[in-house]
């Protein structure tokens, strides 16, 4: 079973996704870890992340790579957004990815374009969201926790910016695919959001067998 699961930036994809994987004991890919894996390494080069040529040369990495903790700042998160817009940096990790989810018993895969682009023929597609206000509190909050100094409008303002970068880009914008199933976390906490998460499957399963 292939699970795909879909949705903008602090909407709860990852969780929910690393959580149906616990549940259902599949391998899970965070594929927005290989962009900022990519990012990581364009800012450690210092190359331009608008230069696609130069970004392309950055995309054969060790697997190592995606254990790294500086993948999870906001500064590389910013960056991957930019670096992912190139449609020769997509076309590099598309087959990575499309290797992963086609492992023996299936796997979890979250991202911006899994259902529509990565796994298109997925069992199940989960498409995650929450309003931006929501989801800027949420990634405040987690940079606050972890002694980052910024503020709620500079966050607000990327998560948008983010947004708009994902949803007008060329190659595989972010978008629902049309038979995936819908989830708003915008209230739900995050243990409703898994329960509603792991319901919603259970019944495209059910609907399927």
């Amino acid at each position: 079973m292939i699970i795909a699961v879909d949705g903008p930036a602090a909407s709860g994809k990852g969780t929910i996704a690393r959580a149906l994987a616990r549940h259902y004991g599949l391998p899970h890919l965070d594929t927005g870890l290989l962009y900022r894996a990519v990012a990581a390494r364009v800012l450690a080069e210092e190359l331009d992340p608008t230069r696609e040529a130069d970004v392309v040369a950055m995309c054969d990495f060790d697997e190592s790579l995606l254990e790294s903790a500086e993948l999870r700042t906001d500064h590389v998160g910013r960056t991957a957004s930019v670096v992912s817009a190139h449609p020769l940096v997509r076309a590099a990790l598309l087959q990575r990815q499309k290797r992963f989810a086609q492992q023996p018993g299936g796997a979890v895969l979250d991202g911006r374009d899994i259902g529509t682009v990565i796994t298109p023929d997925a069992e199940v597609k989960l498409f995650v969201k929450a309003t931006p206000m929501i989801r800027a509190r949420r990634r405040y909050d987690e940079l606050q926790r972890h002694g980052v100094e910024t503020t709620f409008d500079r966050v607000l303002a990327d998560i948008r910016a983010r947004d708009d970068r994902d949803s007008r880009r060329s190659e595989a914008p972010l978008r629902q695919a049309a038979d995936a199933a819908l989830l708003d976390t915008s209230f739900l906490s995050i243990e409703a959001a898994v329960q509603k998460a792991i319901a919603l499957v259970e019944a495209r399963r059910g609907a399927a067998g």
